[in-house]
């Protein structure tokens, strides 16, 4: 037997060493120390040096009740020592079983079939590979393309990363899964036709659609995946009438309609489903983040019983799945989290101050630097240009700079943890806890302000 493992004092340099982190360019800690968050509660996490932030992304999209919340933890303490895991291949338990319910309650039309997943980019894959199938199990041999939107981020497996329209988070892995098609997305601020009519603009955007479906040959097209505000690119909304005419064709050409809500179901638009929110019924929606306010990892397509119905009869089989697929503990944190949900109102809350928070963010329209707010409920972007009457945006070289040199690193150090990305054109996005109240709006507002002026001295 070899000596004890030493548990490190410099956790910073531990996870340089040793800790491989997601979507980092791990070169930028080689020399500096990385940003360590040791504690959370409420609207605020703290790091190990005891430095407070507002938490303006809610973790990562998912952390809707706040943190600290001892309920959360306690429940999967019981469930734990009760049964920590059991899979659902070809049986149940009952946390599973109440929480398929729940879901099957909350989503609109015949959505009633609930197949659990760990994660978002599971779910994405799971609802191609159910389309695929289903089309098969149908007679239609020859559906398996997708239709996606430009610059819309799907999730990291190989199919829903096909899915994704970032070609810069494609190209390493590439060749990736063939038959994945993308459509313009819903960007009206720099909108190509239409600029300034939003319903003009979402009918043609919808039509885009349907032109790549007869372009492919409806015969050949399966699903069409769509957020309901689209998370990469800083906030798309859809606008007025968009998810009907995009409806209208799905149905017309005998494809599938899958509304994306990782990010945007659980209360981050003000309803417990987003499809709910623009009047549409999809056939499967993909879901995680919130479903646990990230106490636990889970994630699900929830399927129609129309489109489920062919796997329910004779040897037909979904031969998919996941080991954790559906656990335990995490099935028990979403029930007692959804509990949360109902008793405190967290939905109405975000659409009674959905107002109060865009009305604040846009105060920050008399900076220079700011060419668009936009978003939904508790989901906004703020999309940072060079010249707001020509809207002209940064070079690549000043987005490295500006973007990630100056402005990322200058939120978080004056107490801001949120997100600046140039996946499509540069955006500040925010998504905070769905417990924020004004003065999390003020808070927000006023570093943010802090920060883009004194970026806009660096171009």
């Amino acid at each position: 037997m070899g000596n004890p493992i030493a548990v490190s004092k410099d956790l910073s340099q531990s996870a340089y060493d040793h800790l491989w982190m997601h979507f980092t360019r791990m070169s930028s800690y080689e020399n500096a120390p990385v940003p360590t968050i040791v504690r959370g509660e409420g609207t605020y996490i703290y790091d190990d040096k005891g430095k407070k932030y507002l938490d303006g992304l809610a973790g990562l999209f998912v952390v809707q009740a706040g943190h600290g919340r001892r309920e959360l933890a306690e429940v999967a303490a019981k469930q734990a020592a009760e049964l920590a895991f059991f899979p659902i291949w070809s049986y149940a338990h009952p946390k599973a079983v109440e929480l398929a319910e729940r879901l099957a309650h909350y989503a609109p039309g015949d959505l009633n079939k609930v197949f659990f997943t760990t994660g978002g980019g599971e779910a994405v894959e799971t609802a191609w590979k159910l389309a695929k199938q289903y089309h098969k199990l149908t007679g239609n041999h020859t559906k398996y393309k997708v239709i996606s939107r430009a610059v819309a981020y799907h999730g990291t497996p190989q199919g829903a990363l096909s899915i994704t329209g970032l070609p810069a988070l494609k190209a390493p892995f590439e060749p990736l899964v063939p038959g994945a098609h993308k459509v313009p997305n819903t960007n009206i601020y720099r909108a190509p036709i239409h600029g300034d009519d939003p319903e003009a603009f979402g009918r043609w955007a919808a039509d885009q659609i349907e032109q790549e479906i007869l372009f492919e040959g409806p015969e050949t097209v399966a699903a069409v995946f769509l957020e309901p505000v689209q998370n990469a690119g800083g906030c798309f909304p859809p606008p007025p009438g968009y998810f009907q005419r995009v409806r209208e064709i799905c149905d017309q050409y005998g494809v599938l309609l899958v509304s994306d809500e990782v990010i945007c179901a659980f209360g981050r638009l003000g309803t417990m489903f987003a499809c709910d929110k623009f009047g549409y019924v999809p056939d499967i929606i993909t879901c995680a983040k919130g479903m646990t306010s990230g106490y636990s990892p889970i994630g699900a397509a929830i399927v129609s019983d129309r489109i489920a119905e062919p796997f329910y009869k004779g040897d037909n089989t979904f031969l998919h799945g996941y080991t954790f697929g559906g656990h335990p503990v995490s099935a028990a944190v979403g029930l007692a989290n959804l509990d949360i949900f109902e008793r405190e109102g967290l939905n109405q809350h975000v659409l009674d101050n959905e107002a109060n928070f865009l009305n604040t963010l846009q105060k920050l329209n008399d900076l220079p630097i700011v060419g668009d707010v936009r978003g939904n409920g508790f989901f906004y972007g703020i999309e940072l240009v060079k010249d707001k009457t020509t809207k002209e945006s940064f070079t690549d070289e000043e987005s490295e700079r500006i973007l990630y040199g100056y402005v990322s690193k200058k939120l978080f150090e004056y107490g801001l943890y949120c997100r600046a990305d140039d996946r499509g054109d540069p955006v500040i996005q925010l998504s905070p806890p769905l417990i924020s109240d004004q003065a999390t709006f003020d808070e927000i507002e006023g570093i943010i302000r802090q920060v883009l002026t004194e970026a806009w001295t660096k171009i």
